[in-house]
């Protein structure tokens, strides 16, 4: 339920930006924060929220972010005024990424590798796929018909079920260090904390601002610069400290680099994807809020009924050949929406690619699985944020760069001369190239750095860890 509602909300509001933007009398220059304050907080606290899990207890934390995430929903759907919203929906993110890592280290600390495991794991990539969809979807239909505050109180009736249900149904459990006994005082990392959650935020920031002011802007640059220094600074804080936020060692797992690797170029292509195809529908097509959500229900419904092939398939197959293939088929997919016309209709262009980049559920399964095989116990929170980052560093990236991408080639084509819907158009079409082709990239990817369960040993030595056996 938590993680189906963080799905949601990554995309939920988006839709109904333009009406936010009316009511609460938002300049324009500052709409954007609506998502960039939520988008910032929540990338950027990832790790820290997953290693906090492992450090305090996951269903703590769980909760704790849980309580967070619904409270600041409660205050966006109360809210006046636009500083007030932003500042709630910095918050939100803050709570999601205490709820996101905690919620997947939960479940992969209640099941065994293997076919348990892969299942549960096939039940949280469905939930994942459908609950983005659902958010273009529900963010429609609620703004339409209820009003923008309802996408806001949608979170409120989740969190609150989710709340009362936590401590009847969610175990809990926290990492103990190597030859500790329980209850040994934990040691913490907080230099390792300050520079990679700094780096991430400042990343984070600086993408998703670079196509207002411009990718080779002074700002846009130093920031990233910064961000550079600060992740320097952190692999050398990691490799130094004694009880590492992020221990370097988990790198040496060839199916944990892979997948995340993999992780990072899905949010890049995938939900790129979603922005400019949302955009085609409503600017070229012109199609309503709800109706672009319902054509978006496609995907999500399509990635649904894959989800138990996919799971089945890891089990019996291999992680990494089921993530080429969903990379190969939600690529494809992609490439095939570049032949959307000016006068496109749903059934003619649209319902075809929707179909294919629905195996996208194909590739959410196995990197969740790969990113977290051989991993122990420990060390579970930790990964779950990092493979949580690597996607929601990548969508941000993906979204930035296909935005920008468009934007060029909607504005060269209008200096020469083609009417507005033309210059729209190719401007999306070359934006789903890139993403497209960012998405075909994750093949070789997957195949060569991407081990199955079988092949890999991890020995959870503070120095230790054959990638491969």
């Amino acid at each position: 339920m938590a993680a189906f509602m963080t799905a949601v909300d990554m995309l939920i509001v988006n839709v109904a930006l333009p009406t936010i933007g009316t009511k609460l009398h938002f300049a324009e220059s500052d709409l954007q924060w609506v998502v960039t304050a939520y988008a910032v907080a929540f990338g950027g606290f990832l790790l820290l929220g997953g290693r906090t899990a492992d450090l305090l207890g996951r269903r703590r934390v769980f909760t704790a972010g849980l309580a967070l995430f619904t409270a600041a929903s409660l205050a966006c759907a109360l809210a006046t005024g636009a500083t007030f919203l932003i500042v709630m929906r910095g918050l939100q993110g803050l709570g999601a990424a205490a709820v996101l890592p905690s919620a997947l280290s939960i479940v992969m600390n209640m099941f065994p590798e293997g076919a348990e495991r892969n299942k549960a794991l096939g039940i949280w990539g469905a939930v994942g796929a459908s609950g983005a969809t659902f958010g273009v979807l529900a963010g429609g239909a609620l703004t339409r018909y209820a009003g923008w505050q309802y996408i806001f109180y949608l979170n409120v009736v989740i969190g609150g079920v989710a709340l009362l249900l936590v401590r009847r149904v969610v175990p809990e459990s926290r990492a103990v260090p190597d030859g500790a006994q329980p209850g040994t005082r934990r040691r913490y990392d907080p230099l390792g904390a300050v520079t990679v959650t700094g780096a991430l935020v400042l990343a984070v920031y600086a993408i998703s601002q670079a196509p207002t002011v411009g990718w080779t802007a002074a700002r846009t640059l130093a920031l990233l610069a910064s961000a550079a220094v600060l992740l320097a600074a952190f692999v050398v804080v990691e490799a130094r400290a004694q009880a590492p936020l992020l221990p370097l060692r988990l790198f040496r797992l060839k199916s944990l680099a892979g997948s995340n690797a993999v992780g990072f170029l899905l949010g890049a292509s995938f939900y790129g994807y979603i922005f400019i195809g949302t955009l085609y529908m409503q600017q070229v097509l012109h199609y309503s809020a709800m109706t672009t959500g319902l054509a978006w229900l496609t995907v999500g419904m399509t990635g649904v009924v894959l989800a138990g092939p996919a799971q089945i398939l890891v089990t019996r197959a291999s992680v990494r050949l089921v993530m080429a293939v969903g990379m190969t088929l939600t690529g494809s997919g992609i490439l095939w929406a570049t032949q959307a016309p000016v006068h496109g209709s749903f059934l003619a262009n649209l319902v075809g690619p929707f179909l294919l980049t629905g195996t996208v559920t194909w590739v959410f399964i196995p990197v969740s699985i790969g990113a977290l095989v051989g991993v122990t116990e420990r060390d579970a929170g930790i990964a779950s944020g990092l493979i949580d980052s690597s996607q929601q560093l990548g969508g941000a990236i993906g979204i930035a760069v296909a935005s920008t991408v468009a934007a060029a080639r909607s504005r060269a084509m209008l200096g020469h001369g083609h009417l507005a819907a033309d210059a729209l158009t190719g401007g999306f079409h070359q934006a789903l190239w890139v993403c497209g082709l960012v998405g075909l990239a994750g093949v070789p990817v997957a195949l060569l750095l991407v081990r199955g369960p079988s092949n890999v040993e991890y020995r959870g030595g503070d120095g230790g860890g054959d990638g491969d056996a």
